[in-house]
């Protein structure tokens, strides 16, 4: 065995410039954002995020080539990749129990200054049982779609993969498309109350995080269609059903919690 040739089962990735052009890119948009709430000026947002889109394009694409065409991410380092998403969607859900936290500490503990009351008099709350129960029933669907694509995969049928992903990249995008209507028809905005900014900080960044779902199962949907993958090797697509599965069930707390509860 020579000299150079690798001993063990890790991957130890060459050098890339994408770690810190995405971080300052990040930074870019950290300062388009700031500038954006003072001043309502987009360019400089909006160039952050295209900045942070190409990084991420180019990232990914360099990680998907060490996968599906250099062999480099072997058993072993398919469980590093496991333990780390798992990680990553525990942050997650800490992430979105400060929201509910703020929402049941305002809504348990209702001050003089929204009236004693939740939600506060003034405020017209949304009907559970329409688009909120219609999106749950959505998201729901979309869970079964991808396990459907998930076995799928696992059976080695392409053609089931395929349509498994089409559906749910389908529904992820209704669901967006009538949470927007949902939010374009509201009667209180972000700044007006703590019921508002409340319900648009947890539902708000969940919608974010179907979005970003979305365009993730979108891009196993191409790779599908490509041929990537195979039974014994798609974390990659494993990961993104992970990661839909945590946005439904975050879903069904917000359902219950904010459009049921605390209507």
């Amino acid at each position: 065995m020579s000299s150079g040739e690798k001993k063990h089962g890790f991957h130890l990735v060459d050098p890339s410039p994408w770690p810190i052009y995405v971080s300052f890119a990040t930074l870019v948009l950290a300062f388009g954002a700031v500038y954006y709430f003072h001043t309502k000026t987009l360019w400089l947002l909006l160039l952050g995020f295209a900045l942070v889109i190409y990084g991420a394009f180019m990232w990914w694409r360099d990680v998907i080539e060490e996968a599906e065409h250099q062999g480099h991410h072997t058993p072993v380092v398919q469980i590093g990749h496991r333990y780390g998403m798992t990680l990553f969607i525990a942050s997650e859900v800490m992430f979105f129990v400060a929201w509910f936290w703020a929402y049941f500490n305002a809504s348990l503990f209702p001050t003089e200054a929204i009236g004693g009351t939740w939600p506060p008099a003034d405020i017209k709350t949304f009907d559970p049982w329409d688009i909120p129960l219609i999106n749950t029933l959505i998201l729901l669907l979309s869970g079964t779609t991808v396990t459907w694509a998930h076995h799928a995969m696992l059976e080695n049928d392409r053609k089931g993969l395929v349509n498994g992903l089409i559906a749910t990249v389908f529904l992820g995008f209704i669901f967006s498309c009538l949470q927007a209507y949902e939010y374009h028809h509201a009667t209180f905005t972000i700044d007006g109350n703590i019921y508002g900014a409340t319900f648009y900080m947890a539902t708000g960044f969940h919608g974010f995080h179907v979005i970003v779902g979305t365009i993730f199962l979108a891009v196993c949907l191409y790779r599908s269609m490509k041929g990537h993958s195979n039974s014994e090797h798609h974390f990659g697509f494993e990961a993104a059903a992970w990661y839909w599965h945590f946005v439904d069930v975050v879903w069904l707390f917000l359902f219950a919690a904010i459009y049921i509860w605390g209507s």
